[in-house]
């Protein structure tokens, strides 16, 4: 029977320091980050996961292995970051100097990813994880973790615009009886 699924953002990059869309550039961790997944391991202590997963990326699996579980982690492509296509690197103020209304959320971007399509690829992920017996760990990137929490609870992938999640932060994901909720966010 699946048990709860912990959502483990990467630790802090230069890029998100600076706000930069971070998608499938492979940034790794600075040294504040790493100084703060050194946290994750009492954190995260006491957990017994029947699986990890993590995306393959430099700063996803980095993370995994300062927390204590790179070992473990089972790369899926499916936690890549969203595809930025061609806003990969900008920061929104820059997009927003082209496209003043401009929201990830509602409206994706160009040569890249649409909510929709990073929700497709998070229903893989959750009925993967559905399949396992016990606690699960994802160790992944912002957007594409704040879209797995939307569709966990079965609300469209937009909804993931309303979850922030911070560098280094947690979140707990399981059910109240069959329903499948929200334990934790953002911790």
């Amino acid at each position: 029977m699946p048990g709860e699924v912990w959502l483990v953002r990467h630790a802090e990059t230069d890029w998100a320091k600076a706000g930069k869309h971070t998608g499938r550039t492979d940034v790794p961790l600075n040294d504040d980050g790493r100084a703060h997944a050194a946290s994750l391991p009492q954190r995260l202590s006491g957990q017994r996961f029947a699986a990890v997963y993590a995306s393959p990326l430099s700063r996803a699996r980095e993370t995994a292995e300062i927390a204590g579980y790179g070992d473990r982690a089972q790369l899926l492509d499916d936690l890549l970051e969203y595809d930025y296509g061609d806003y990969e690197g900008l920061t929104t103020p820059e997009i927003r100097e082209q496209r003043p209304d401009w929201f990830l959320w509602r409206d994706g971007v160009p040569d890249g990813e649409t909510p929709d399509d990073v929700g497709a690829r998070t229903d893989r992920v959750i009925a993967k994880v559905l399949e396992s017996d016990g606690d699960v760990a994802l160790f992944a990137h912002g957007h594409v973790l704040r879209v797995l929490g939307a569709r966990w609870v079965e609300q469209p992938a937009a909804l993931g615009g309303r979850l922030a999640l911070s560098t280094g932060a947690l979140c707990r994901l399981g059910f109240e009886r069959e329903t499948r909720v929200i334990r934790a966010w953002n911790f």
